[in-house]
């Protein structure tokens, strides 16, 4: 009943906008994307390993993610609304009530300045964390890397923004319900915050700062999850674009001690021409206390891996993709046929529209 409501609140806000505003101020769009994975670990419950939330299933041809979305804008309002459903929803927002676990996004922002453009935002957001979503499409692989997967997709709160006139520059200062939170947990008073500055001095450049800081721990154990994620865009042709990152944190792993993780990744994607286009990742994850990631082993979760990525871009609209990714860990994380191994490999094809 309750998400029967929010719906109809967000829906009834969009109707009254429109009733004083012209239609065209609104804008609709879609995403689906079918896929097939293989994982050569062979999980019998159909599940991949715990550290992946994307394109989860093994062997079985499925739904990643589909959401429709109707957005508002006008000159000094703005407004976004989509539903989803599929593995994305299933698995990411498995900690949220029944009402949230369709939400894709709702927000309302307004201008706070005639001169600037500034602008504060209220509701469900896109991560200001990584350079990776959930739209596969948008992103240069078809899956997502280990640092994508255990920092947050989305966020609930308030988002007060800057951009410059020449929109090389822009900053924003959130404050959270949490890590990748849409409601607070229980226990947890204490609001979350986070900045992001970007920065693109040129068309073939994107330098990028963002942090979260704040804990999703009960106030009670006084823990402080300090978070850091930094990223570079370099396209120095029209072929040729790489992307390295690094995330880095720390926080409690018990009711006393503090240790960190950490994680680098670099991707390079070769156009061979408008239609097709290769790129390779290689990326490792130390999170060695488990503060992130659970293995239950002596060494926690260091994890290299690597991919290669094929794209066949159909139309405009339609992109299919193809993907080989291979992991190696310190310590025996996976089970191949009821044997623990240190290594794990999945093939993935995925079709996927926009529009």
């Amino acid at each position: 009943m309750r998400f029967q409501i929010i719906l109809f609140f967000l829906f009834t806000t969009f109707i009254c906008i429109a009733q004083t505003d012209s239609i065209k101020s609104f804008t609709f769009s879609g995403y689906a994307e079918m896929y097939y994975s293989y994982d050569f670990s062979n999980p019998q419950n159909h599940e991949k390993s715990n550290f992946i939330y994307n394109h989860k299933r093994h062997n079985e041809l499925n739904l990643n993610l589909a959401y429709t979305k109707a957005s508002f804008s006008k000159e000094n309002v703005r407004g976004n609304l989509a539903l989803m459903f599929g593995n994305y929803a299933q698995y990411n927002m498995s900690a949220e009530p029944t009402w949230a676990q369709f939400i894709y996004e709702a927000n309302v922002g307004v201008k706070l300045s005639k001169k600037n453009n500034i602008w504060l935002d209220a509701g469900i957001l896109p991560s200001h964390i990584g350079f990776e979503s959930a739209v596969g499409a948008d992103c240069w692989t078809l899956s997502r890397s280990i640092l994508a997967e255990n920092s947050p997709y989305f966020e609930s709160g308030l988002k007060l923004s800057y951009t410059s006139k020449n929109e090389k520059f822009n900053t924003a200062f959130y404050l959270l319900n949490g890590w990748q939170r849409i409601r607070k947990p229980d226990a947890v008073q204490k609001p979350s915050i986070g900045v992001q500055v970007n920065y693109k001095p040129n068309t073939k450049l994107t330098l990028n700062y963002s942090n979260f800081i704040g804990s999703d721990k009960s106030d009670s154990l006084k823990a402080l999850r300090l978070f850091h994620n930094l990223y570079a865009i370099y396209e120095p042709t029209n072929k040729l674009a790489l992307t390295i990152g690094f995330d880095i944190g720390t926080d409690k792993y018990n009711t006393a001690d503090y240790s960190s993780w950490f994680s680098p990744v670099f991707i390079a994607k070769y156009s061979v021409n408008s239609k097709y286009k290769i790129a390779a990742r290689a990326e490792y994850y130390n999170d060695e206390k488990q503060i992130i990631i659970a293995t239950n082993t002596n060494n926690g979760f260091k994890t290299f891996g690597a991919s290669l990525n094929f794209d066949n871009q159909i139309s405009g609209k339609v992109l299919w993709r193809t993907e080989g990714k291979y992991y190696n860990s310190k310590d025996n994380i996976f089970t191949k046929n009821n044997i623990s191994t240190n290594s794990n490999f999945a093939l993935t094809t995925s079709l996927s529209i926009k529009f």
